[in-house]
């Protein structure tokens, strides 16, 4: 029988209160239901993998597009799915919130809100507001029943400002405004990992491992994390395999399906029951 919303925020909340685990990251339904095939407990959508497959770059697709899709990767698996968000849709923590209430609707477990500004010249929201536009998205959760995971992101180290203080010091007044999950993408060694899972505790923390890394999962776990997210990467291993079998057809050759899936295999995932 399939679970219902409240389920699977229950769900998704108990994976948080102990142990880590892996948050992989899928663009569409069928990447989704594989995950699901595959064992992983619940999935995160991925706002750069999702744009290319629309032909856009990251942050280059609307609100509303972006809602249809989580829309769809809710309706296709018993998982649960946490939202990348982005900055929250919204100029304002007001608009913040109201965009937040529309992704709670679609059935999302929880729900990430980045201080990035898209802007080159002043890359980070200032502190305060990026504050408030976190205590927004809190409220309109709170609103919507609260069961909603709040995911706070601290994009230092993803928009050039790779400063592991200041990225603390965000982090600490997001989890004060409400965010249940720390989150600064970009941080790689173990160094800056436990920093950062000590100033944010007893709250859990996501890292992204988005390349190879010789970290692993139960070094995560020993150093205090509680989950693991690899973003767009397997969106990106994905592009590197039709990259490469495009490219050998486009110079004549048809070497490039070696490492391709069985037809036979993918439509029996796909069949209904399966």
């Amino acid at each position: 029988m399939p679970r219902s919303t409240a389920e699977k925020r229950a769900a998704f909340r108990e994976l948080h209160r102990a142990g880590c685990f892996v948050i992989p990251n899928p663009w569409d339904a069928g990447s989704a239901r594989y995950l699901e095939h595959a064992g992983f407990k619940a999935i995160a959508s991925t706002s750069s993998g999702f744009a290319w497959s629309t032909g856009h770059p990251d942050n280059g697709v609307t609100r509303d597009t972006v809602l249809a899709h989580l829309r769809t990767l809710v309706d296709a698996t018993e998982l649960p799915v946490n939202a990348d968000f982005e900055s929250g849709f919204g100029d304002t923590p007001e608009q913040v919130a109201q965009s937040v209430k529309m992704a709670v609707a679609t059935g999302v477990s929880g729900l990430s809100i980045e201080d990035s500004t898209g802007d080159a010249n002043a890359p980070l929201f200032p502190l305060s507001e990026a504050v408030e536009r976190m205590k927004a998205a809190r409220r309109a959760i709170d609103e919507t029943g609260g069961d909603t995971l709040l995911i706070g992101r601290a994009e230092n180290f993803f928009a050039g400002v790779p400063d592991l203080d200041d990225a603390i010091a965000r982090l600490q007044a997001y989890a004060e405004a409400g965010a249940d999950c720390l989150y600064a993408p970009g941080i790689q060694s173990a160094k800056q990992i436990r920093a950062v899972v000590a100033a944010v505790a007893p709250k859990p923390v996501n890292v992204l491992i988005g390349s190879n890394s010789s970290l692993t999962l139960q070094a995560l776990a020993d150093l205090g994390v509680r989950r693991v997210s690899v973003g767009g990467a397997l969106a990106r291993a994905a592009w590197g395999g039709f990259m490469h079998a495009a490219q050998a057809l486009a110079e004549g050759r048809f070497d490039g399906f070696g490492g391709a899936a069985s037809g036979a295999t993918l439509n029996a995932m796909f069949q209904p029951g399966a």
